[in-house]
């Protein structure tokens, strides 16, 4: 079984339709996305449809919740409270129904999907350090966990001491339990501005982490067009 892996795309139409081209070219039998299907961007209720028509399993990112009130925005910054507000406004009510019944964890047989951590994956916490991955993994029963909110993609394995890596091939075959982040479609955050998501081949224990140009230009105009925060698209050329 081959998985695409996507997350954070925060309502990039443009990113979201690129990534999907090109994972459709390297070949995969599911989707699946570790939340924040809006926030930011300009495209929230185009990306909300593409991903619900490809039968995507979808856990719940805080910015996913925060638009239908099931996590407070009080602790988001400006530009992303001010985003959560406006894309309110331009979601209808199905669209808004099926981001309330997203949920905050999804374990398969294999995989289990999580936003930010395993441990109280409602409070929407980043893992930052090889501690926080410590307590995800005491919370892990399957051999790997997606997950995405950071926006920088990076594989943590629960060897003693764990460890982590960042390139873009994985090889899981003597892996313990793993953790990996599959960066973010729509928004990266480590100074790459093209977008992200990972391949996971589950027969050859593989892990692929995929960077694909797009038109950020494009992107950027849409979210100044729409009158959302001007940083929310100049930082989609900085990657940060």
């Amino acid at each position: 079984m081959r998985y695409a892996v996507i997350g954070d795309i925060h309502a990039n139409f443009d990113a979201l339709e690129t990534i999907l081209k090109d994972a459709e070219k390297k070949g995969f039998d599911r989707l699946l996305c570790v939340g924040d299907l809006v926030g930011y961007g300009a495209m929230p209720a185009e990306c909300i449809e593409a991903v619900r028509a490809r039968n995507t399993v979808v856990v719940a990112g805080n910015h996913d919740f925060g638009v239908v009130d099931k996590t407070t925005i009080e602790c988001f910054n400006s530009d992303a409270r001010d985003a959560v507000l406006w894309t309110r406004e331009h979601l209808n009510d199905d669209q808004k129904n099926y981001l309330k019944e997203l949920q905050l964890v999804h374990e398969m047989e294999d995989l289990t999907l999580v936003h930010g951590t395993l441990c109280y994956p409602e409070y929407f916490d980043y893992i930052q350090t090889l501690y926080d991955a410590y307590l995800s993994f005491q919370a892990l029963h399957t051999p790997i966990c997606f997950l995405g909110h950071s926006h920088v993609p990076i594989v943590f394995f629960n060897d003693n001491p764990i460890s982590y890596f960042m390139e873009p091939e994985v090889d899981l075959e003597n892996a313990p339990k793993v953790i990996v982040n599959v960066g973010s479609v729509g928004q990266p955050r480590d100074q790459d501005a093209r977008a992200c998501y990972a391949i996971f081949d589950a027969d050859k224990k593989k892990v692929w982490i995929h960077r694909v140009e797009y038109d950020v230009e494009k992107a950027k105009q849409r979210i100044l067009d729409a009158g959302l925060p001007p940083t929310n698209a100049h930082r989609l050329i900085l990657g940060r």
